[in-house]
């Protein structure tokens, strides 16, 4: 025969584990959600900076500014920076003369809040205005701003983010 204080102790022990049991699930269900949110933004992260490749591959500038907050910056070349919309549609103005064609290879995306960080390896073939090829691959580092109406928007574009990695 067991002694009351021992019974009670078991009565706790099973009250208890059950209770945790019942906030668990809840914690578990929550932790999903955010999982399940944070792929569901970084999804519509990509999907931003994919539109600004498709649409500089379709010869499309309005859809290409689009893509960027009005005080965006892309890095035409190392050291060479366009910021706001007139620079930049001037800047991507003479890169879709070369009718490039962008292929991202593989891209991570890191985000704080309404700050993400897209980055991502690519190729790009295109040909100069009298015909000569051209095939170039780098890595990019793109930064985003999540806009009011929930919309990704790029604030800097650096498409040349290892060229330190080259520089002797």
């Amino acid at each position: 025969m067991k002694s009351k204080p021992f019974q009670r102790l078991i009565c706790l022990a099973v009250l208890l584990l059950g209770t945790q049991q019942v906030y668990a699930l809840p914690i578990y269900a929550q932790a999903q959600n955010n999982q399940e949110d944070q792929a569901m933004e970084h999804d519509q992260i990509h999907a931003t900076t994919d539109t600004n490749n498709s649409a500089v591959a379709a010869g499309d500038i309005e859809s290409v500014l689009a893509t960027f907050e009005p005080n965006g910056v892309l890095v035409g070349q190392p050291g060479m920076i366009a910021k706001g919309t007139p620079a930049l549609r001037e800047a991507f103005k003479q890169f879709m003369a070369i009718n490039p064609k962008i292929t991202v290879t593989n891209h991570d995306v890191i985000q704080a809040d309404d700050i993400a960080l897209h980055s991502s390896t690519w190729t790009m073939s295109g040909k100069t205005p009298d015909g000569f090829p051209i095939e170039q691959s780098g890595f990019s580092v793109v930064v985003l701003r999540k806009q009011a109406d929930g919309k990704w928007l790029m604030v800097i574009d650096n498409p040349f983010g290892d060229h330190l990695v080259h520089k002797k």
